[in-house]
């Protein structure tokens, strides 16, 4: 199947998204090269050390943003990035150029947010039939970006979102769901350098 790329949006500026992954371990000292020259005392920590780690390691820590091999080792393949801006393109215009099948194996490992466990029963009994109605039509999780949206407000948007994309023929699904994956693994990776490549888990 082929896959459609829209029109490329601006890149948003990084938020909390709806993502539910396990941490990525921090490169250690012993496999660590030494941090490229051109760095200047301001550049942030974590893209320090996804310059740093060796190209195996790299690429374990993109996958957790984006669970597309040739996406990771793609990234990976081109550091170290000057800056993080310069490092977010990549990501971007690789997210792009995913195929039908990346796009598949991307969309496989995903898994639905849970609703808060503070949440009341029926809006997380909703979220569960929601997820269930979603993967039984299009065969993956529903992904979405939450970027903006207040930590009160997503589990209502995910509600909407699925309710509204149930509608979405297979193929137009696929084109939505694939813009949102770039969106998400924007997030991830915003979120991975900040915190110094660990990924908090995070329940609507």
């Amino acid at each position: 199947m082929r896959h459609v790329n829209p029109s490329r949006p601006a890149v948003p500026e990084p938020t909390l998204t709806s993502d539910t992954h396990a941490p990525c371990r921090k490169p250690g000292p012993a496999d660590a090269p030494a941090i490229p020259a051109q760095k200047s005392a301001g550049t942030p920590h974590g893209l320090l050390l996804l310059d740093a780690a060796d190209p195996a390691e790299a690429v374990e820590l993109l996958l957790s943003c984006c669970h597309s091999r040739r996406w990771a080792e793609r990234i990976a393949a081109h550091r170290p990035y000057p800056t993080v801006d310069a490092l977010l393109a990549a990501a971007e215009e690789a997210g792009y150029d995913l195929t039908g099948a990346d796009l598949d194996e991307a969309l496989a490992a995903e898994s639905s947010a849970p609703a808060h466990p503070g949440a009341p029963p029926a809006a997380r009994t909703a979220l569960r039939a929601a997820h269930a109605a979603y993967e039984s039509r299009f065969g993956h999780a529903f992904v979405i970006s939450l970027d903006g949206v207040r930590p009160g407000e997503r589990l209502d948007a995910v509600l909407a979102g699925i309710r509204s994309r149930l509608g979405n023929e297979p193929e137009e699904e696929r084109v939505v769901a694939a813009d949102e994956l770039r969106r998400l693994a924007r997030s991830r990776l915003v979120l991975a350098l900040a915190r110094g490549l660990t990924f908090p888990r995070t329940d609507l």
